[in-house]
Protein backbone atom coordinates (compact mmCIF):
# COMPACT_ATOMS: atom_id res chain seq x y z
CA UNK A 1 0.00 0.00 0.00
CA UNK A 2 1.04 3.26 -0.80
CA UNK A 3 2.95 4.65 2.93
CA UNK A 4 0.69 8.32 1.91
CA UNK A 5 -2.30 6.79 1.35
CA UNK A 6 -1.47 4.74 4.72
CA UNK A 7 -1.71 7.60 6.12
CA UNK A 8 -4.61 9.56 5.03
CA UNK A 9 -6.61 7.07 5.70
CA UNK A 10 -5.92 6.27 9.35
CA UNK A 11 -6.18 10.58 9.76
CA UNK A 12 -9.77 10.04 7.90
CA UNK A 13 -10.83 6.68 10.28
CA UNK A 14 -9.86 9.35 13.18
CA UNK A 15 -11.86 12.02 11.91
CA UNK A 16 -8.55 14.03 11.62
CA UNK A 17 -8.76 16.83 9.32
CA UNK A 18 -5.44 18.25 7.61
CA UNK A 19 -4.36 20.46 4.75
CA UNK A 20 -2.02 18.74 1.88
CA UNK A 21 0.08 20.77 -0.31
CA UNK A 22 1.71 19.12 -2.94
CA UNK A 23 4.83 19.49 -4.75
CA UNK A 24 7.97 18.57 -5.97
CA UNK A 25 10.02 16.43 -4.35
CA UNK A 26 11.46 18.40 -1.18
CA UNK A 27 15.33 17.57 -0.77
CA UNK A 28 16.23 19.76 2.09
CA UNK A 29 14.31 21.70 4.44
CA UNK A 30 14.35 24.96 2.69
CA UNK A 31 13.50 23.64 -0.19
CA UNK A 32 10.65 21.98 1.39
CA UNK A 33 10.01 25.31 3.15
CA UNK A 34 9.37 27.44 0.36
CA UNK A 35 6.79 25.05 -0.97
CA UNK A 36 4.79 26.03 1.93
CA UNK A 37 5.88 29.90 2.08
CA UNK A 38 2.94 31.50 3.97
CA UNK A 39 0.93 29.08 5.12
CA UNK A 40 0.13 28.72 9.12
CA UNK A 41 2.04 26.19 10.75
CA UNK A 42 5.49 25.55 12.57
CA UNK A 43 7.85 23.74 10.25
CA UNK A 44 9.36 20.82 11.49
CA UNK A 45 12.50 18.70 11.49
CA UNK A 46 11.76 15.39 12.66
CA UNK A 47 15.19 13.02 13.66
CA UNK A 48 15.31 9.70 13.65
CA UNK A 49 17.92 8.51 16.12
CA UNK A 50 19.46 5.64 18.21
CA UNK A 51 21.97 4.95 21.07
CA UNK A 52 25.28 3.16 20.16
CA UNK A 53 24.24 -0.12 20.29
CA UNK A 54 21.23 0.46 18.55
CA UNK A 55 18.82 -1.19 21.19
CA UNK A 56 16.84 1.91 21.14
CA UNK A 57 15.39 4.65 19.31
CA UNK A 58 13.88 7.81 19.59
CA UNK A 59 11.98 10.04 16.73
CA UNK A 60 12.31 13.76 17.88
CA UNK A 61 10.32 16.32 16.68
CA UNK A 62 11.47 20.21 16.59
CA UNK A 63 11.40 23.35 14.95
CA UNK A 64 13.20 23.09 12.12
CA UNK A 65 15.24 26.13 12.28
CA UNK A 66 16.52 24.95 15.71
CA UNK A 67 19.71 22.97 16.04
CA UNK A 68 19.95 19.47 18.10
CA UNK A 69 22.37 19.45 21.06
CA UNK A 70 22.57 15.92 20.70
CA UNK A 71 24.72 15.82 24.74
CA UNK A 72 21.03 17.32 26.22
CA UNK A 73 19.04 15.09 24.30
CA UNK A 74 21.08 11.82 25.44
CA UNK A 75 20.66 13.70 28.80
CA UNK A 76 17.05 14.24 28.98
CA UNK A 77 16.24 10.83 27.40
CA UNK A 78 18.27 8.69 29.50
CA UNK A 79 20.12 7.26 26.54
CA UNK A 80 24.00 6.49 25.91
CA UNK A 81 25.85 7.46 22.65
CA UNK A 82 22.93 8.78 20.96
CA UNK A 83 23.55 9.27 17.56
CA UNK A 84 21.35 9.65 14.26
CA UNK A 85 20.08 6.02 12.99
CA UNK A 86 21.44 4.55 9.82
CA UNK A 87 19.15 4.75 6.48
CA UNK A 88 18.71 1.08 6.99
CA UNK A 89 18.06 1.38 10.65
CA UNK A 90 15.36 4.11 9.38
CA UNK A 91 13.98 1.80 6.83
CA UNK A 92 14.06 -1.42 8.73
CA UNK A 93 12.12 0.57 11.63
CA UNK A 94 9.76 2.96 9.41
CA UNK A 95 9.76 1.94 6.14
CA UNK A 96 10.98 5.01 5.04
CA UNK A 97 13.99 6.92 2.66
CA UNK A 98 15.81 9.60 4.70
CA UNK A 99 14.40 12.85 4.14
CA UNK A 100 10.84 11.88 4.63
CA UNK A 101 11.27 11.41 8.77
CA UNK A 102 8.00 12.11 10.40
CA UNK A 103 5.87 11.02 13.12
CA UNK A 104 4.07 9.23 10.25
CA UNK A 105 6.43 6.69 9.72
CA UNK A 106 4.97 5.68 13.31
CA UNK A 107 2.59 3.45 11.40
CA UNK A 108 4.89 0.85 9.70
CA UNK A 109 6.91 0.56 13.01
CA UNK A 110 5.17 -2.66 14.17
CA UNK A 111 7.22 -3.06 17.54
CA UNK A 112 6.19 0.02 18.52
CA UNK A 113 9.72 0.26 19.87
CA UNK A 114 10.02 3.98 18.61
CA UNK A 115 10.29 6.69 21.36
CA UNK A 116 8.73 9.79 20.73
CA UNK A 117 9.79 13.29 21.86
CA UNK A 118 8.40 16.95 21.36
CA UNK A 119 10.54 19.72 21.86
CA UNK A 120 8.48 22.03 24.25
CA UNK A 121 8.94 25.22 22.31
CA UNK A 122 6.66 23.62 19.60
CA UNK A 123 3.57 22.19 21.67
CA UNK A 124 2.05 25.19 22.41
CA UNK A 125 1.90 26.24 18.45
CA UNK A 126 -1.23 25.51 17.09
CA UNK A 127 -0.02 23.44 13.89
CA UNK A 128 2.23 21.85 12.07
CA UNK A 129 3.61 20.51 8.74
CA UNK A 130 5.43 17.47 8.25
CA UNK A 131 5.80 15.17 4.91
CA UNK A 132 3.25 12.33 5.12
CA UNK A 133 5.78 9.74 4.43
CA UNK A 134 6.54 11.30 0.85
CA UNK A 135 8.43 14.14 0.06
CA UNK A 136 6.32 15.38 -2.68
CA UNK A 137 3.30 16.77 -0.27
CA UNK A 138 3.21 18.49 3.21
CA UNK A 139 0.72 18.29 5.54
CA UNK A 140 -0.69 20.86 7.74
CA UNK A 141 -2.26 19.47 10.99
CA UNK A 142 -3.22 21.09 14.46
CA UNK A 143 -0.99 19.99 17.57
CA UNK A 144 -3.90 18.63 19.47
CA UNK A 145 -4.76 16.32 16.22
CA UNK A 146 -1.24 15.39 16.20
CA UNK A 147 -1.02 13.62 19.56
CA UNK A 148 -4.57 12.32 19.36
CA UNK A 149 -2.97 10.46 16.17
CA UNK A 150 -0.11 9.42 17.92
CA UNK A 151 -2.09 8.35 21.11
CA UNK A 152 -4.42 6.41 18.88
CA UNK A 153 -1.74 4.19 16.89
CA UNK A 154 0.14 3.61 20.29
CA UNK A 155 2.68 6.11 21.18
CA UNK A 156 2.89 7.83 24.64
CA UNK A 157 4.78 11.75 23.81
CA UNK A 158 7.49 12.71 25.81
CA UNK A 159 8.04 16.69 25.76
CA UNK A 160 10.85 17.54 26.84
CA UNK A 161 12.81 21.42 26.81
CA UNK A 162 15.76 20.93 24.83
Amino acid sequence: MDLYIKVKEKLEELGIESEVIEHEPALTTEQADSFIEGIEGVRTKSMFLTNKKKTAYYLLIMDDQKRLDMKRFAELSGGKGIKMASSESLYEKMMLPPGVVSPFGLLNNDEKDIQVYFDREIVSEKRMSFHPNTNEKTIFLDTVDLFKFLEAIGYEVKVIDL
